[in-house]
């Protein structure tokens, strides 16, 4: 799933996404400063642990005290579940600029989130377990919180339909994201992995994820 979403995320952005903002007619200038402005963004949400929770796991060569992680993780869980809501109500707004934009930006977008957020949403419900939840409580506020989606969808559908100039900045950050996201800490996990019985599958899913969004592109066109 890592190395499918590397493929799905830069190609959306690369090939898709930011060529749909830059032919809208906006300011290149304008556009860049945005994309600039996104990646900084991430960097500093990552730094305060809004967008994603530290993947440390005892036993990883890092000397913490016994019951080290228990102890992050318990007060980490209600941070993972806000940083978790606002994540996914922005990402529905994501979804909302590209179907705006153009129907099949729309389902390469949804593919490329959907993608990512299956491994996170795995790891955020681990999270919450060794946080204290029980499973049936980790499960309903993991639920809820991806239904923050479907709220940011509607909220962005009629906020962009009305002030339709927006899109091409919201499709910029979008793609700032999904760079951000796939080289900062999805590629980095990948090299991990570096004999050749790993990386071989791994170049393989990644072509799989770039052929997918271009073949629904050409599809969709």
């Amino acid at each position: 799933m890592v190395s499918l979403s590397v493929g799905i995320m830069l190609s959306t952005s690369l090939l898709h996404a930011l060529p749909s903002a830059f032919e809208s007619g906006t300011d290149p200038r304008s556009l860049f400063a945005c994309l600039l402005g996104g990646l900084l963004a991430f960097f500093l949400l990552e730094k305060f642990a809004i967008l994603r929770h530290s993947h440390h796991h005892e036993g990883d060569g890092h000397h913490h005290e016994h019951g080290h992680d228990a102890h992050e993780a318990g007060k980490a869980g209600w941070m993972i579940l806000i940083g978790d809501g606002m994540h996914n109500f922005t990402d529905g707004i994501l979804i909302a600029a590209a179907f705006l934009a153009d129907p099949s930006l729309g389902v390469v977008t949804a593919l490329a989130i959907i993608a990512h957020e299956i491994p996170q949403e795995v790891g955020d419900f681990i999270v919450l377990l060794n946080a204290g939840f029980s499973r049936r409580r980790a499960y309903i506020y993991n639920l809820l919180c991806s239904l923050m989606a479907v709220l940011g969808g509607v909220v962005g559908y009629y906020t962009l339909e009305k002030a339709s100039s927006l899109i091409p900045y919201v499709l910029v950050l979008a793609s700032s994201g999904f760079i951000y996201i796939a080289v900062s800490d999805l590629m980095p996990q990948m090299q991990r992995r570096a004999s050749l019985k790993e990386t071989i599958p791994q170049i393989i899913l990644v072509s799989c994820g770039v052929l997918l969004v271009l073949f629904v592109t050409q599809h969709q066109h």
